[in-house]
């Protein structure tokens, strides 16, 4: 799919959102461009300010027949009507995460830039991998996910893949033809304008 197709954008929510003036963002945002997926990725473990949230994302996001999951909290998933889970922790979770949320909930996996721990998550039932960061970033301790674990996914394994952490428009031009989707976050919310932003890096994968 990756090498002949352009991979589509899974929007990450910042770590801490306005909740008045986001669920309006993310709205135009949505209208503007095509995404895939959203995920809630709060920094909060405060389960009425997740619960809050995903209430006002949910919203925006099912309006519009776009699938909404939340980071690491499976046990919220299902509570919440969400669409599904985005976990940090590699293979380790999958299991018990396809366990509680059934088959047809999505389950995601971000391994990091290990190949090994992505084949563990996509054999344990993971329906999709996520590498990085694919930038320099000093949060990850200065490891890359490097072109080449794209470039092997993308033709050796079937579980689509992700790339994200620290894109900018040279490495979303590099990685366009090795993934499945792009992860972006903060590239897009700390700009004066998301959607002008959004819009000049899907212009960088053409």
């Amino acid at each position: 799919m990756a090498e002949t197709e352009q991979p589509q954008i899974y929007l990450i929510t910042p770590p801490e959102i306005e909740l008045s003036s986001f669920s309006d963002t993310l709205a135009r945002v949505l209208d503007a461009h095509e995404v895939a997926c959203v995920r809630l990725a709060l920094s909060t473990h405060d389960e009425t300010e997740l619960c809050r949230a995903a209430d006002a994302c949910r919203d925006v996001t099912h309006a519009r027949d776009i699938a909404l999951v939340i980071e690491t909290h499976f046990v919220l998933a299902d509570r919440l009507g969400l669409d599904g889970v985005h976990l940090n922790d590699g293979a380790r979770s999958v299991r018990a995460a396809r366990k509680a949320l059934g088959t047809d909930a999505i389950v995601g996996a971000y391994c990091g830039p290990s190949r090994h721990e992505g084949m563990n998550a996509g054999e344990s039932g993971a329906d999709y991998v996520s590498f990085g960061p694919v930038g320099v970033t000093s949060l990850a301790g200065g490891e890359q996910a490097e072109r080449e674990i794209f470039e092997w996914w993308s033709q050796m394994i079937e579980v689509p893949v992700v790339a994200e952490g620290a894109l900018d428009t040279g490495l979303m031009k590099n990685l366009s033809s090795v993934t499945d989707f792009f992860g972006m976050g903060d590239e897009i919310w700390r700009s004066d304008d998301p959607i002008n932003t959004l819009k000049e890096f899907v212009a960088a994968m053409t």
